[in-house]
């Protein structure tokens, strides 16, 4: 059997002139065809010859392959496709002897298995395998119907294609592949609800029960305040790190951003967008799934939908499940677009609610339901707090319009954790009743860059004195250890101690070169740190903090009583809202110091006796600070 040879790139090497007098007779041609590995092509028509040959012309990579008939028969011929051909849309020439003939253009496609029958009303089907064989039982969704592989790995889906992409929930101990950090779940498929369209997915084995997940909130990279040079001299060089101490142990190791991966305002002024991104991530050796943020939306759209177009043609689903180990992951979009009086060139308010659509929750359900034991671990991803941030009594309530529902649908589950981001500050909230857990983890970007900017606080320090950075999810079984990861320090750097003694904001020292009206600004900022404060209390801002946590500060072998106060962060107050009055620039309302309750206070009976500081988390984690007071304040301070 004579199959299919690779030409030249010029044209001119294989279809020489047009050939008028080449009469092939009701010719009909597919949109697309599917080839299995045997690699043989159907064409339907007659008239062809037995000397004749079919060039494919490759349209995206300008190459023209020339196929041989391997059998001639009175309405239709057969050629043999070569297993190098790549997908692709292909122009089909008939070459007879120095002259060609379009007849006209298609896709070809491989499939595992070519031959799936078809079922009436099901316009997506195909087969998940592994090492040439199907797999059964893998969870298959176009994000509005979801059903399983049967044994053989095959699956039938009735889609709309409303979404226009098919995902796979990826099982435990298989990972697919990865391209330039993105794990390709999904594949795009045609808008065109009559064709049937074969989608398969290939799988590698691979042992991830012991794995370690990194929860990255709001990198809003823009392409200002030097945010590229800090993402990569920071950001970058720290996870990496993280991901090579990790495979060290032989872990596997994966990423998750939770959302506004950039800053919508920006994507027409700056020309970065979510393609730039994907671009400054690509070259990240380690699997990134990702959320979307209500920056991730298209400023120029009103319509939730279509304000998603931009991201699904980037990034992928705006929600999907998948597992790692023993874990099952939720990805959900909740923030709903609205963006008042948007128009095509012209950004809108860029207002949102935090609501779950419901063709997510009527997902999620199905989804939840191909789980048959409900002590799974479920950690559920999304960029908007699901909680409120707790008091210091512990109390908070839900931000969802619509969490009633949320809550309904897990309500078997009796593990379930919320990774968020939105706030850019750290808050814990445990809520045992409901059994749902929230970690709303601070962003990478911190201040939106600004800390970090040239001329200004040479630091990376978030609105709750949370250093920038990210959540970290360790996974050994169903054994889960959550902790944050602060960006250019070690894991166990969980708080900072201020001695208060020290503190005292004022424009002479903080706002030397603000005019007088910018200088009359400083103590609104400043709040209490305006005033001296000769009390002898010590500041703890412990930005893991949850109630599961113990604290312990001694001075002079004796323990001092430590309360949880709520207050604002004296580092974050120098480092940002300080140094825009200095720069006689208002401080932005959405970046200024953030009044956090994961503050404690304790007070002690001299101005320099040594503070002895343990806490321990709830994964019996020590952390201990020596406090020699006085102890300095300053920008650089831990």
């Amino acid at each position: 059997m004579l199959g299919c040879k690779s030409q030249s790139p010029d044209k001119k090497d294989v279809i020489t002139s047009i050939g008028n007098d080449i009469q092939i007779k009701e010719f009909v041609i597919s949109p697309i065809y599917y080839i299995d590995n045997i690699g043989l092509l159907t064409l339907s028509g007659h008239g062809f010859k037995s000397s004749d040959s079919i060039v494919l012309r490759n349209k995206s990579i300008a190459v023209d392959i020339k196929c041989e008939i391997t059998k001639l028969n009175p309405s239709n011929i057969v050629i043999s496709l070569s297993p190098s051909l790549t997908d692709g849309k292909y122009e089909i020439f008939v070459k007879r002897d120095n002259f060609s003939k379009l007849l006209g253009e298609t896709n070809i496609l491989k499939a595992f298995n070519a031959n799936i029958s078809d079922k009436t009303g099901m316009t997506i089907k195909g087969t998940v395998f592994s090492n040439s064989k199907g797999l059964a039982n893998v969870v298959v969704s176009d994000g509005e119907s979801v059903t399983k592989t049967d044994e053989n790995g095959i699956y039938h889906l009735p889609s709309k294609k409303t979404n226009g992409y098919v995902f796979i929930s990826i099982p435990s101990n298989y990972e697919v592949k990865t391209v330039n950090s993105t794990p390709q779940f999904f594949k795009y498929v045609t808008f065109n609800q009559q064709t049937s369209e074969i989608i398969d997915f290939e799988l590698t084995p691979i042992n991830n029960n012991d794995h370690v997940i990194a929860f990255l909130a709001d990198m809003h990279l823009a392409n200002r305040n030097n945010d590229i040079s800090q993402f990569n001299n920071g950001f970058k060089v720290d996870i990496n790190n993280l991901a090579k101490e990790a495979r060290a142990q032989n872990k596997k190791f994966y990423a998750m951003t939770l959302g506004d991966q950039t800053w919508d305002i920006y994507w027409y002024e700056n020309n970065y967008g979510l393609q730039e991104f994907k671009n400054q991530i690509k070259d990240f050796d380690f699997p990134i799934f990702h959320v979307m943020g209500n920056h991730d939306n298209d400023p120029y759209s009103s319509n939730d939908f279509l304000a998603e177009d931009k991201y699904r043609n980037t990034l992928g689903p705006t929600y999907y499940s998948f597992n790692i180990g023993k874990v099952h992951y939720i990805v959900l979009d909740n923030n709903l677009w609205l963006n008042a009086d948007a128009n095509n060139g012209v950004i809108g308010d860029r207002n949102y609610k935090a609501t779950i659509t419901q063709n997510q929750i009527n997902w999620l359900k199905q989804d939840l339901a191909m789980i048959n034991d409900k002590s799974t671990p479920i950690v559920v991803a999304m960029h908007i707090p699901f909680y409120s941030t707790p008091n210091t009594e512990n109390s908070f309530s839900t931000k969802l319009t619509n969490a009633t529902e949320f809550v309904g649908a897990l309500a078997d589950f009796s593990n379930v954790k919320i990774m968020s981001g939105h706030t850019h500050i750290n808050s814990t909230a445990v809520q045992e009743n409901t059994k749902i857990s929230e970690y709303n983890i601070a962003s990478v970007s911190a201040t939106w860059w600004w800390t970090g900017k040239d001329g200004y606080s040479n630091n990376h320090i978030c609105k709750d004195g949370s250093p920038g950075g990210y959540g970290l999810l360790e996974n050994d079984g169903t054994q889960q250890k959550l902790y944050y990861k602060s960006i250019g320090y070690p894991k166990e750097y969980q708080f900072r101690a201020y001695d208060l003694n020290t503190i005292h904001i004022t424009a002479e020292k903080y706002a030397i070169n603000a005019n007088s009206s910018f200088k009359a600004k400083v103590a609104e900022y400043a709040g209490e740190y305006a005033k001296s404060n000769t009390s002898n209390e010590i500041l703890l801002n412990i930005w893991g903090y949850s109630p599961k946590w113990k604290i312990y500060v001694r001075e002079n072998n004796k323990d001092l009583i430590v309360r949880r106060v709520t207050k604002y962060d004296p580092l974050h107050i120098i480092s940002y809202p300080m140094k825009r009055l200095n720069a006689n620039a208002n401080p932005t309302s959405s970046f200024v110091s953030y009044n956090t309750s994961h503050m404690f206070l304790t007070k002690a009976s001299s101005p320099t006796s040594t503070i002895e500081i343990t806490i321990e988390d709830e994964f019996g984690n020590i952390y201990r600070e020596t406090m020699i007071r006085p102890k300095a304040f300053s920008t650089s301070m831990k």
